[in-house]
């Protein structure tokens, strides 16, 4: 049976409702990214009144998705090319408190910055050894990991000779569908960063608070090569997920 966001691993609480948007929130038209003036609403946004059914969700992820995806150096026959890294983190709430068992997701371009998808069409080269997806569920205090390796830079048509700095998709479900948070970490070392129109969406001071990964000391069992980075994605799901009951 499928169980709900505050009955399922926890003792029972209200549901959990939308935190309002902050200063840290990108605009929805931000024409340096081009594609936003296209897509960007002309219209006052019309807020719906929450229901149980958009503030809660399934919680036997095991069963709905199957096993976890956590090491993506280990899908294929051999072992990808790159510089394998280590992502961890925890993922928290509004309140600091962490967000137990819910899914992440992550999808990223190859070390030579090239996605296994038909419309990537530029001349970088693929890689039999990596699809870049992976998902993992998160323990009990939010904390998750995935193994992969760095991605690369690619180019993009959003201006002329326009390059995306190296980055890793996550997907946060958080306790419910309608809560799913998409965002993107960056590496904190890459040039790239200062001149992306999509990093740059993010207003200071919080572009510098929130997405960049950091490097920890090592934290890795397997006893393979890595190097770890850490992202705490408290900064990104403060500002979305919070509890009715204000606890």
């Amino acid at each position: 049976m499928t169980t709900l966001s505050g009955y399922s691993r926890r003792k029972m609480t209200k549901p959990d409702t939308y935190s309002r948007e902050d200063a840290g929130q990108p605009a929805s038209l931000h024409p340096a990214y081009a594609s936003t003036v296209l897509r960007s609403p002309r219209q006052p946004l019309v807020r719906i009144p929450q229901t149980i059914t958009e503030t809660t969700g399934p919680r036997d992820w095991d069963r709905l998705m199957g096993g976890a995806m956590a090491d993506l150096t280990t899908q294929h026959a051999a072992m990808p090319q790159g510089q394998r890294i280590i992502v961890s983190g925890r993922v928290l709430d509004e309140q600091g408190r962490p967000v137990p068992y819910t899914v992440v997701e992550i999808w990223q371009a190859n070390a030579a910055g090239r996605y296994i998808h038909a419309k990537d069409q530029w001349d970088a080269p693929l890689d039999p050894n990596f699809t870049g997806a992976g998902r993992v569920i998160t323990d009990g205090e939010g904390r998750y990991r995935f193994v992969s390796v760095r991605p690369g830079a690619y180019p993009w048509g959003n201006h002329y000779n326009a390059w995306r700095p190296a980055h890793i998709h996550l997907s946060l479900l958080g306790p419910a569908f309608a809560m799913r948070l998409v965002t993107q970490m960056y590496f904190p070392d890459d040039p790239l960063i200062e001149i992306d129109p999509i990093a740059n969406a993010v207003p200071m001071p919080q572009r510098n608070e929130w997405s960049r990964g950091s490097i920890s000391p090592p934290l890795n069992p397997t006893g393979r090569w890595a190097i770890c980075s850490t992202l705490c994605c408290a900064d990104h799901l403060r500002r979305r997920w919070s509890r009715a009951d204000g606890r």
